[in-house]
């Protein structure tokens, strides 16, 4: 076994639990809508009326991936620099009032941090907007986060939740990763972590080393061990 930092769990955790890697928009907190309501009011103003399809296509980020769909689908002159900011401006004017967190948020943070069980925040997201939501979900549930620009390649590649094992220094199977989009869950499984799914808007199926959940209010200490001790 990997000798784990002080950050992991070295007892009481269970069933070789070292950690929940967690992820942020349309997971922990309600802010898909947000990004989606950012992204269909630019395009309407810029003349391209976007739908529920695409809106499939884009959830779960990250904004490279989003702006290079957006743009061939579209066909708009802007620049990916130029409609990066326009949307992420306009993401953070509708932040202002504050991020709804998704049912079962707060428990299961709660439950962890009562179990001794480290968190980490893992978002396609980049670090100005997770400093923002921090604010509405508390950054004192993590022991640390990491950013969509602070790594080479954010999801669906495994960097950002390979990152964040090597930091607590635990191992991929031991790692739980709760995610609501199937770009993070591909990416979670790149890295080798078993998933946990909580679907937002698009649909992701089971499978090996997945589990898809309808809510976060199912999931539990119990089932998280579970999910461990059914790779070790």
């Amino acid at each position: 076994m990997t000798t784990v930092s002080t950050s992991a769990p070295t007892t009481g955790a269970g069933a070789g639990l070292q950690a929940v890697l967690l992820d942020m928009d349309g997971t922990l907190v309600d802010t898909e809508d947000f990004w989606w309501q950012a992204e269909a009011s630019l395009f309407a103003e810029l003349g391209h009326e976007l739908d529920e399809a695409d809106r499939a296509h884009v959830v779960g980020g990250p904004m490279s991936r989003v702006i290079d769909y957006l743009r061939a689908r579209t066909g708009v002159s802007l620049t990916p620099p130029e409609l990066t900011v326009l949307i992420n401006q306009r993401f953070v004017d509708l932040l202002a009032g504050g991020v709804p967190l998704m049912p079962g948020a707060e428990r299961l943070l709660n439950t962890l941090a009562a179990h001794g069980v480290p968190a980490a925040l893992v978002s396609a997201s980049h670090r100005h907007i997770i400093d923002i939501v921090l604010r509405s979900l508390g950054a004192h549930h993590f022991a640390f986060t990491v950013a969509g620009d602070e790594v080479a390649r954010t999801k669906p590649f495994p960097d950002p939740y390979l990152a964040a094992v090597a930091r607590f220094g635990a191992e991929p199977g031991r790692c739980v990763v709760v995610e609501d989009a199937p770009t993070g869950v591909l990416a979670a499984e790149a890295a080798g972590c078993p998933v946990i799914a909580v679907p937002s808007v698009a649909a992701i199926e089971p499978g090996p080393g997945r589990t898809v959940l309808g809510s976060l209010e199912q999931v539990d200490l119990e089932l998280l061990r579970a999910v461990v001790a059914s790779r070790v």
